[in-house]
Formats: structure tokens, sequence, C-alpha cells
């Protein structure tokens, strides 16, 4: 396992190579979709990407939580998390790598 971490930087050289656009293209193209994604999620909609995954929006509820080190119980806001659920064809193809 190589451990590389994919960049934007990355994810648009590999727009230049598959399709052809030129860089500045493959640029403007990877950041429309990521602009898209993002402002989707930030508004509260879900975002799925067939055969790949969905991103999805929870909203967690306020609750009491305990420190670790000193055993204080402190309370937690409420808050809106991010999780990303894989689907299973992209499941399958990590697993037989």
């Amino acid at each position: 396992m190589s451990g590389k971490t994919v960049t934007r930087a990355d994810l648009i050289e590999a727009v230049y190579q598959e399709v052809g656009l030129s860089r500045n293209e493959s640029a403007d193209l990877v950041e429309t979709v990521l602009d898209e994604i993002a402002s989707n999620l930030t508004s509260g909609d879900n975002v799925k990407i067939s055969s790949f995954g969905s991103f999805i929006v929870r909203d967690k509820g306020g609750r009491i939580g305990r420190n670790p080190k000193t055993g204080e119980e402190v309370p937690i806001e409420p808050r809106r998390v991010l999780v990303f659920r894989p689907s299973q064809v992209l499941k399958d193809r990590v697993s037989n790598s």
C-alpha cells in the first residue's frame, strides 16, 4: 500500500491526461465539480455519486460529554457533521486491489 494522498493538482492532471482539455480548462472543470459538491453539502443536501458513494449531512444533537483527563462533564453543542458512505462498487474495488 503506497499511502499517497491525492491532491487537487493530481485530479487536474488526471482530467488533463484522460479528457484532453487544456490544463486551465481541466482546473476549471475540477474546481467547478468540487464547488458544486461543497455548495450542496453546505446547504444541507446530500450528494450521491453513482458507483462511488454518498456524502451525507447529519444533524447531531447536543449531549453531555466527559473530559477523559479530568472526568468533568462538558456540554457538547448540537452540530452538523459530514459522513461518507462508499458504494458497494467502490468497496469491492478497494477490497480486490
